[in-house]
Formats: structure tokens, C-alpha cells, sequence
């Protein structure tokens, strides 16, 4: 374990990724202060580093959220390390509601972080932020294939609320760094659908969907195909990214190896390893066209922050287990 006197910053701290970083850092002898919108939910995160098998001695809180200034200079005080992981909490489908504080919720991180004198930040972006635009199949093949190059553009239409935010987002923490950024160095992490054990009491992000599965909730599978990627290794990854000399500048896809899977293709796995437990979990997709193949290559980080990936079908099993334990499936 090595040991850091300066704390590291972590935003939105009761996420379902944070608390992992969280977590993670503070095992690692990193003291860690991280950003909610509220001291009430100090307790909450504790309880989720402690649940995680971390001393949270180490872990202090500062008020600040992503849609005002307040409380961001303070936040970032004396921090040579920022993850900016926060991401808006809300369920809309308007664009401005949702856009905005993605946009403007990363400029705030990162102009604290340059302010502060911050060494790096490491952003939480998404696979949303890179294959959401339609693109060619390779020249006599139907698949699909997306590497660090690729960009979801805004101006796709029909582009849904959450990618187009991510692609917001995304575009104007590099325009940011690279105008305004001083001597911060910036590194973006891309995971595709996060599952994996949970660290907090609720069902939030991918841990909802389960739900819906296993509840009954979902009655036909969406047709799409994704990439999965275990909480726990993202959380790894963006300590690695903070890590690594040359990942300054880059971007990188997290994801587990091999084929991309489909939400009934999770349905699938659930009922062979659950049995009646996921009898409710969808047998059929919604109407539509066949799938093109796709393909996601997570070969940068593997090759230069020295990363290694959870098979998805180990990350969906244990996902669920987590959640029986922590009571949130009936």
C-alpha cells in the first residue's frame, strides 16, 4: 500500500462509481475529500467506503454542485489530483435540462483544478461520447467497430439526451485543457455500461435495469448491443490513468473482453445462473432489424495503463448477488 498526505479529489461522491474509487484510493493510503450536494449525505458515503472494507478516517466532504460555482475553489484547495466522476442526476429527456449540467458541471471541476494548480484530472466520460454516430462497417463485413478516433457527434439525429451530454461534455473539457487548461493535465476515461457489485444501499444507474429485469419490469429486451464493464475495474482504471506519465492528453475505452452482448443476451445469462429467481427477465427482444455486429477495442489501456477486465459474464452475476445481499431485489 503506498501512502499520500495530499488528498486526492473525487467528485459526486455517492455515486455508484465513486464510492468504488472512493474506496479504492483510501485502501491504497490516499486521503480522499469528494463533492456532494449535501453534509447529510456524509453518512452515506462512509457507510458505503466502510462497506467496502476501507477505514474512511481519511475521507472528509466538501459542499459543491454541478450546476453553481459555490464551493468548487474550496473543494479543490490544496488538491494535486482531481476525478471528476460526478455526472447530473436527472431523468429527463430535454436536452437543456440535462446538457447544461454535464457541460458546465465539468468546466467547474476543471477550472478548480487548474486554479488549485492540480497536476491532472481524470474525466469519467462514456462510450456514449464515442459510438452514438452511425459509422461504416469495415469494407465487406456488417460489423461495427470503435476505438479512441471516434466521436459521437451532437449533430446525429436522433441523438438520445444521455449521449448527446456526454459528447457535450466530453468536447468542451478538451476545448477547456487546451485553451485555459494552465499546467493541468487532462486524461478521459470511456467505459461502456458499468454493472458490477454495488457499495451503495440504492439501486441506481445500470443496478435500476436489473432491477426492471428481474422484477418483471422489462418485458421485452431493448435491441441493442454494448460492451460491459465491471465497476471495480473502472475504479482501477482511473487510479492507473491518474498513474500513468504518458496518459496525459488521451482517452480511453474500458470495457471486458471478447464479444459485445445484447440486453437479452443478459436476460440469458441471468436465467442460467439464477433459475426461477430471473424467470421474470425478458425472453424476446422488441421488434426490429438484426443487430450488426460490434466490436469495441480496449487494447489502449490494456497496452499502456497495464489494465486487465473482469469477463462480463462474472460482472452480471456478481452485480445481482450484491444486490440480493444488500436486499434491493425482492
Amino acid at each position: 500500500m503506498t501512502t499520500n498526505s495530499t488528498p486526492a479529489l473525487v467528485t459526486g461522491g455517492t455515486g455508484y462509481l465513486a464510492t468504488r474509487l472512493i474506496t479504492d484510493l483510501l485502501q491504497q493510503g490516499t486521503p480522499v475529500r469528494t463533492t456532494v450536494r449535501s453534509l447529510d449525505r456524509a453518512g452515506a458515503v462512509r457507510a458505503a467506503v466502510r462497506r467496502g472494507g476501507a477505514d474512511d478516517a481519511g475521507l472528509s466532504f466538501a459542499v459543491a454542485t454541478l450546476t453553481d460555482d459555490a464551493g468548487w475553489a474550496d473543494a479543490a484547495a490544496g488538491i494535486d489530483e482531481v476525478y471528476h466522476v460526478a455526472s447530473p442526476m436527472i431523468q429527463s429527456q430535454n436536452p437543456d435540462e440535462v446538457v447544461a449540467p454535464a457541460r458546465d458541471g465539468a468546466m467547474r471541476a476543471l477550472r478548480a483544478a487548474r486554479d488549485a494548480g492540480a497536476r491532472r484530472a481524470v474525466l469519467t466520460s462514456s462510450f456514449a461520447a464515442v459510438g452514438y454516430s452511425p459509422k461504416p462497417a469495415n469494407p465487406g463485413s456488417t460489423t461495427r467497430e470503435y476505438d479512441e478516433t471516434d466521436w459521437t457527434s451532437p449533430d446525429t439525429p436522433g441523438l438520445p439526451v444521455y449521449p448527446l451530454s456526454k459528447a457535450v461534455a466530453e468536447r468542451a473539457a478538451w476545448d477547456f485543457i487546451e485553451r485555459e487548461g494552465g499546467d493541468t493535465e487532462l486524461v478521459v476515461l470511456n467505459p461502456t455500461w458499468i454493472a458490477g457489485p454495488t457499495l451503495t444501499s440504492e439501486a441506481r444507474s445500470s443496478l435500476q435495469l436489473f432491477s426492471a429485469m428481474l422484477g418483471g419490469h422489462m418485458p421485452l429486451a431493448p435491441r441493442q448491443r454494448f460492451g460491459i464493464a465491471d465497476v471495480r475495474d473502472v475504479a482501477a482504471a482511473h487510479i492507473a490513468a491518474m498513474a500513468a506519465a504518458d496518459a496525459a492528453g488521451k482517452r480511453y475505452l474500458l470495457l471486458a473482453d471478447g464479444p459485445t452482448i445484447s440486453w437479452l443476451g443478459v436476460a440469458e445469462l441471468l436465467r442460467e445462473h439464477f433459475g426461477a429467481f430471473a424467470e421474470k427477465a425478458p425472453t424476446a427482444e422488441v421488434e426490429g432489424e438484426e443487430l450488426a455486429p460490434l466490436v469495441i477495442h480496449n487494447e489502449r489501456g490494456k497496452r499502456e495503463l497495464g489494465l486487465s477486465y473482469r469477463p462480463a459474464e462474472q460482472t452480471i452475476v456478481e452485480t445481482v448477488d450484491s444486490m440480493r445481499e444488500l436486499g434491493m431485489l425482492a
